[in-house]
């Protein structure tokens, strides 16, 4: 089994984790939890998105939260945007990527952003051409890639379609999105397979979340087949408001114990990751999404 020796991890915490929270997380704390994950090593951040307050609240504090981050050179902070007005608007904030979303199902393309996918794909062109012409790096998110809460299974041949409209308008690398968690380690493969035909592996990413306690497996899965970069989210948070019944993306805790445990390296120190999602699990008053993040702090708490 020809393994990758060392993974990059993104972590979508404070913008995929924390934008469907009802209770307001005040940029202060979103602010300090960038700052508890790059002190725990991760070297790429997702931090929020310059959508519209109307329909995402929660990320109407992003550019006090981007002012606000002590950021730190070998870190790359990634922000989404939905459109042009969204990029005019996150420019100013200097980030070193913005991302930009397309579905793999048509009927979820149509609930979560009204378009099809061939017009949300039109909407991003010149988004993509202005970041690009800016020096910013741009990076494609292509959810509902096995499954759709609309129209059920997806076809490989829909994400080899939305991966080749996302190459045509120069997205640099993609996200393979299990959005509603329903994929099992076959389907996320012939996922991956279907993305490899418009990028290389050093260009396709896997973003699973663990509705059905599946993503650690389709983590590896993915890993099987050389891919080496992963997005995951600190104490599992997250969800989609657009997807009902789907639970968080898999915790980075519970990655990094299972890289980590395979011999591959992450440059993330477990203990502090733990403390980092400790610390916006107790913000919440819940505990925290991770199984690993749970077993050690009782661990801690008994010794």
């Amino acid at each position: 089994m020809n393994l990758p020796s060392r993974v990059q991890l993104i972590d979508v915490g404070p913008r995929d984790g924390l934008q469907n929270e009802k209770q307001p997380v005040p940029a202060e704390v979103k602010i300090a939890l960038v700052h508890h994950l790059q002190a725990a090593g991760l070297t790429e951040i997702e931090v929020t998105s310059f959508v519209s307050p109307k329909w995402v609240p929660q990320m109407a504090d992003n550019a006090e939260v981007m002012a606000g981050i002590a950021r730190l050179p070998n870190v790359r902070y990634s922000v989404l945007t939905p459109n042009v007005q969204g990029f005019q608007a996150a420019v100013t904030s200097k980030p070193d990527e913005i991302v930009v979303f397309g579905a793999a199902s048509e009927a979820f393309s149509q609930k979560n952003i009204n378009c099809s996918i061939a017009e949300s794909i039109e909407r991003f062109a010149p988004v993509v051409e202005a970041a690009l012409a800016a020096g910013i790096a741009v990076r494609g998110a292509m959810s509902c890639t096995v499954g759709c809460p609309y129209e059920g299974e997806i076809a490989p041949e829909r994400v080899a379609y939305l991966a080749g409209l996302m190459k045509s308008i120069g997205v640099q690398r993609v996200d393979v999105a299990d959005t509603i968690g329903v994929g099992t380690p076959l389907t996320v493969q012939k996922a991956i397979e279907a993305t490899l035909q418009h990028f290389d592996v050093a260009h396709v990413s896997g973003h699973f979340h663990d509705t059905y306690g599946q993503a650690l497996s389709n983590t590896l899965a993915a890993l099987q087949m050389g891919v080496w970069n992963f997005q995951s989210s600190v104490a599992g948070l997250g969800g989609c408001p657009y997807a009902k019944g789907a639970t968080g993306n898999v915790a980075t805790e519970d990655v990094v114990y299972m890289l980590h445990g395979m011999g591959i390296e992450t440059g993330i120190d477990l203990d502090a990751l733990i403390d980092a999602g400790a610390f916006i699990s107790d913000f919440l008053g819940r505990p925290s999404g991770s199984r690993v993040a749970r077993a050690v702090i009782s661990k801690r708490n008994n010794i």
